[in-house]
């Protein structure tokens, strides 16, 4: 049985339990399969070699996270090609791929969990109530370890851009 976290996050100020272990800089980044927009599986290890920054949203189709994602993919444009920038949500890859389409995202890639929650529960991200992902950015490294991690505790909150933006930079 998965490890659970209580209170880990909240959602308006109520506690949500996530499950999975709480992951670190220098921990290995856990391996994962999810689906792109084609339904074909997408895992860790298929962006090998590059910086991997990691966004991950509760749905696209709430304010936040529409804002989450618009601003990270416009601040990929300013990072070299060596970083892989992706985000993960529950959502179903039809409805990303429509909110891509409609939002003009080209720069982050949409990846969904909505099969198997593995991500979400490789990474410590699944909202066991919700059954949602949790807010969170992550930089992996050419080498699969984990350099940059923030849990946003408050899910209706932005993370800070700056400083993800900063560790995949330096790690570029």
């Amino acid at each position: 049985m998965a490890q659970e976290r209580a209170a880990a996050v909240t959602f308006q100020g109520n506690p949500l339990t996530l499950v999975g272990p709480e992951l670190k800089v220098g921990d290995k980044a856990p391996a994962f399969t999810v689906v792109n927009n084609g339904l074909e599986p997408v895992s860790l290890a298929d962006s090998s070699g590059k910086v991997r920054l990691v966004t991950v949203v509760p749905s696209l189709d709430t304010p936040v996270c529409d804002t989450m994602t618009r601003q990270f993919n416009q601040q990929a444009s300013e990072l070299p090609d060596s970083v892989a920038v992706c985000t993960i949500s529950v959502d179903l890859p039809f409805a990303q791929a429509r909110w891509c389409g409609n939002a003009g995202i080209e720069k982050v890639v949409t990846l969904s969990d909505y099969q198997s929650r593995d991500f979400g529960t490789n990474y410590g991200l699944l909202i066991k109530e919700l059954q949602l992902l949790a807010r969170a950015v992550l930089v992996i490294d050419q080498n699969d370890t984990i350099q940059y991690v923030e849990l946003v505790k408050e899910i209706t909150e932005e993370p800070d851009y700056a400083a993800a933006l900063k560790a995949a930079q330096d790690l570029a």
